[in-house]
Formats: C-alpha cells, sequence, structure tokens
C-alpha cells in the first residue's frame, strides 16, 4: 500500500492528512494561528507563521501514523488565497506581512484602476473586475503606500506556493493561485497580462514565471527538509492551489455544471464551468483540474465561519469555561439550544458583513447588523440568527451565478459538522444539501491532486472513493418562511447601505 499527504493552508490554521491510495484516512494533524488586523478591514499574515505550522501538521501526522517514510509517496499544498501574494526581497525572505483576502484597505486604488483602465477592459482581459478583494489592488497599495518595501521586492508568491519554495527550493504558481490575483491575468489566455501590468506599473519580474497545473511536481524534498519532517528526500512536491478549488476536488468535482460551496472562515460557492458564465459580480479564476478548461465562477462571503467563531469568543464565555472543565464542545450546546428556536429566529435578521463584503454585493463600508431584537429574544435566537445569515448569503451568491445548478448543492467546510446548520441551508435554498463522510474536503483534494501527479491515482479510481454522505432534504414549509425573511434580508442592506457609509466615515 502507498500513501499520500495532503496539506491546506487555512486562514485559522493549516492541516495536514494521510490517506492511502484507497481514499482511507490514516491520520491527520492541525496547527492554529490568528489573523493580524492593526487597523479597521486590515487582514495580515506573516508567512513564516504559514510555514512553521505546515511543518509542524506534516511532521505530526507522519509521526502519528506510523507509516515509514519509504511509504509516502508525495504532498500536495493549497492555501488559503493570498491577496498580494508574500512580498519577497533578493534573498526570498518576507519584506512584510502578507495582506490576505480578507483585506480590504486598497479602496483608493481600486478607484484608480477604474477611472484610467476601466471596468469594461478589466473584464475583457481578466474577466474579473475592480475591488479592493483582488490581489493586484492590494499589490498597488503598497506600491503606493509604502515605497520603500516596493523597491526591496523581488517577488510576490501566493502562501501554498511560499512554502512549496521552502520544501524544495524550487519557484513556480499554479493557474488558480495566479487567476485569482485578478487584474493582471489574462483569462483568455491563461498567463499573466502584460498590456495591465504595463498600465498599472507592475513589472512582469515580479511575478513567478512558471505557470503550473495544480496535479504538476514542483519539485522534491530537500535533504534538510526531509529530516526535519521525517520524510524521504526528494518525494515529490505538488502544486495544488487556492484551498477552496481543492475542496472541490475533494468532492469528486472534475466536471463542468457542478455548483459547490466550501465555507471555512469565508464562503466560496462556486459553478465550475467549462463555459463563460456572464455577471460581473462573480469572481473567475481557473479551476485546480484541467486548469486550460475548466473555470471557477465564485461569489460568497468575506465572512462566514468567521461571524460564527466571532459569537463563540464574545458572547459564549460562560460556555467556554464549562468545555475547559469537561463540558460539552461550545457549538454543540449552542447548536441544541438553537435548534428549538423556530425557523426566522423568531423575527431576528442578521446581516454577516463583518469585514465589508466582496460579491456579490462588493461593498468596504458593509458592516455586520443584528435586526429585530427584543426582551423576548435569548442568546440561542441570536445564535441561530447568525447560521441563517451565512445560509441567506449562501442564496445571494447562488442568485447572482444566475445559472442552472442542477439537483442539489454540494457543502463542504466546518460548517457541515453542524447537523441544524445543514439543514438551515438546505430549507433557506430550498435545495438539498449533500455533505462529505469526512471533514477534510480541501485536505482530501490535496491528497488527490499528490495522487494524480505521482501517478498513483486515476480520476476513475478516484470516482470510485466515498466521499459524500446522503443528501438533506429541504422541509419546504420552512423554506416558504424564508422566503419572506430573505426579502427582507436583501431590504435591510439596501435601506442601511448609505447608513454604514457613513459609519465609516465617523470612526
Amino acid at each position: 500500500m502507498n500513501y499520500l499527504l495532503g496539506t491546506d493552508i487555512g486562514t485559522s490554521g493549516t492541516k495536514t492528512i494521510l490517506m492511502d491510495t484507497d481514499g482511507n484516512l490514516i491520520a491527520q494533524d492541525l496547527q492554529e494561528y490568528d489573523v493580524l488586523t492593526p487597523k479597521p478591514l486590515w487582514a495580515e499574515q506573516w508567512p513564516d507563521v504559514w510555514l512553521n505550522a505546515a511543518k509542524a501538521s506534516i511532521k505530526n501526522t507522519v509521526m502519528n501514523s506510523g507509516i515509514p517514510a519509504e511509504k509516502i509517496r508525495g504532498i500536495a499544498i493549497s492555501g488559503l488565497y493570498g491577496g498580494s501574494g508574500i512580498p519577497l526581497d533578493e534573498k526570498m525572505e518576507p519584506i512584510r506581512p502578507c495582506m490576505i483576502w480578507m483585506d480590504r484597505r486598497a479602496e483608493a486604488e481600486t478607484k484608480w484602476v477604474l477611472d484610467n483602465i476601466g471596468e469594461e477592459k478589466l473584464l475583457e482581459i481578466t474577466h474579473n473586475g475592480a475591488d479592493p478583494y483582488y490581489g493586484y489592488t492590494k499589490i498597488l497599495w503598497m506600491k503606493n503606500h509604502e515605497p520603500e518595501n516596493w523597491k526591496k521586492t523581488k517577488l510576490f508568491l501566493p502562501p501554498n506556493d511560499y512554502v512549496i519554495y521552502k520544501l524544495t527550493g524550487n519557484i513556480a504558481i499554479d493557474y488558480s493561485s495566479a487567476g485569482n490575483i485578478g487584474g493582471i491575468f489574462d483569462m483568455n489566455n491563461r498567463t499573466w497580462s502584460k498590456e495591465m501590468m504595463d498600465a498599472m506599473g507592475i513589472p512582469l519580474s515580479m511575478m513567478p514565471e512558471k505557470i503550473v497545473e495544480s496535479t504538476d511536481v514542483i519539485g522534491g524534498l530537500t535533504k534538510e527538509v526531509a529530516a526535519e519532517l521525517g520524510l524521504s528526500e526528494g518525494m515529490p512536491v505538488i502544486a495544488s492551489g487556492i484551498d477552496c478549488g481543492a475542496a472541490n476536488i475533494g468532492l469528486g468535482v472534475f466536471e463542468s455544471g457542478i455548483y459547490a460551496a466550501a465555507i471555512g472562515t469565508s464562503m466560496c460557492a462556486a459553478l465550475i464551468s467549462d463555459k463563460p458564465v456572464k455577471g460581473k459580480d462573480l469572481i473567475v479564476w481557473p479551476y485546480l483540474y484541467d486548469a486550460k478548461r475548466l473555470s471557477y465562477y465564485f461569489s460568497g462571503g468575506a465572512t462566514a465561519g468567521a461571524i460564527v467563531k466571532w459569537f463563540r469568543q464574545t458572547m459564549c464565555q460562560f460556555e467556554i469555561e464549562a468545555e475547559k472543565a469537561g463540558g460539552k464542545n461550545t457549538y454543540d450546546v449552542l447548536n441544541e439550544q438553537a435548534a428549538n428556536i423556530p425557523a426566522g429566529s423568531e423575527g431576528l435578521i442578521v446581516l454577516p458583513y463583518f469585514m465589508g463584503e466582496r460579491s456579490p454585493i462588493w461593498d468596504s463600508d458593509a458592516k455586520g447588523t443584528i435586526v429585530g431584537l427584543s426582551l423576548a429574544h435569548t442568546k440561542a435566537h441570536i445564535y441561530r440568527a447568525f447560521l441563517e445569515a451565512v445560509a441567506f448569503s449562501l442564496r445571494d451568491a447562488m442568485v447572482a451565478t444566475g445559472e442552472n445548478l442542477g439537483e442539489y448543492i454540494l457543502l463542504a467546510g466546518g460548517v457541515t459538522k453542524s447537523k441544524l446548520w445543514r439543514q438551515i441551508f438546505a430549507d433557506v435554498t430550498g435545495y438539498p444539501v449533500v455533505c462529505p463522510v469526512h471533514d477534510v474536503e480541501a485536505n482530501m483534494g490535496d491528497v488527490i491532486l499528490a495522487g494524480i501527479g505521482t501517478g498513483l491515482l486515476s480520476y476513475e479510481e478516484v470516482k470510485k472513493w466515498q466521499v459524500l454522505d446522503e443528501k438533506i432534504m429541504p422541509n419546504m414549509q420552512n423554506h416558504e418562511k424564508y422566503n419572506d425573511y430573505y426579502t427582507v434580508y436583501k431590504s435591510i442592506y439596501h435601506n442601511l447601505k448609505h447608513d454604514m457609509k457613513t459609519l465609516t466615515r465617523l470612526k
């Protein structure tokens, strides 16, 4: 039996799993960390936090598995959308923290692009628009606001490609990571757009020259790294790509026409398609499988799992202390209580815009909001309203896609651990929901990509793996009720939009 590793570098933690080539999960390890938010709407992380977490999770997984190093035949490494990418100097050392996807500081740069290049030209070449979400606007922010750092920068690398470089000594970028920078990537020809880069004053030399498929081998582990991790020198390291795309691979999505939502700290709800999906509200980049043919068209909340984590940390100190003393998991307690609250949380609606919002509303000034509170409401009501808010956000994404989404939607990520939340997603959207058997979607996608990249697995073999659970059918009575709540959800944002912008100016 041969074995493969899959490592996913996420926004709040890095996880590694080890599987055999029959698709059985053998061992796993998670290393957690935080995001730096030095100013409102800023979000940064030092890349060595990712590197150290990746090494620790790989080492612990290998050690805990008891599998001999020579039996472990490859690893693929996916990562969060690293926004600008990590600015590296001539010695390939980080110059400053990486401005990640969540960071929305580049408002002025976004306006400059729209005024001087224009949305029509952007869409024609890159298939994407202009917004602080995109990496190229963050790169322009650094150029404008940190000239000394700009002068030092030799190269920008995404998180997973930086870690791969540190493990192998080789530099490359996968198609999904390149495309997700937006603005400077030509989606028509699947390469850097010299025209756009010249127009923005970003040297072509600052982007990796080698663009690869997510199944390509970037290199082998160096002798020093292999010894540190307990693996074999030269073991192949495969590119993988953006983590939400890897999650789709882990769900068995290899063809056009399938809709899947990967929900972690944020939510990426995407249609995989080999045909253009019209609509400037969507974000698009090459998919992690057959990247020159398939594209990943997505929308979704900037803060999804993040707002539920915020609720736990901010509102649930009693439950957290009880858990530390040996009691039930805090989320389990909250879910049990919220399950007794009717659909709609008895008149509560939450807007989940805790870090502004990207697609589909594209509004950095959007604010998290709770509407409808009364003295009759409890913590359980508010918690359920938070769960419903993320489901409404998914419905927004589905509406923005505007395509035939099939007979059901795939749902992956930490949210699938909650039976209540899975049902809420089905009830709010009106679609049957199908979840994976194991909560390791991006990691499983990495394992699959590693297997295909090393030749140990084929698409036909992977299709036989049992990765999906039973369908969760919507309660249509609840769905009708949620239709009314969704209308109010949309109306609240529209009515408060001006006041939200005013609040931003008052800070």
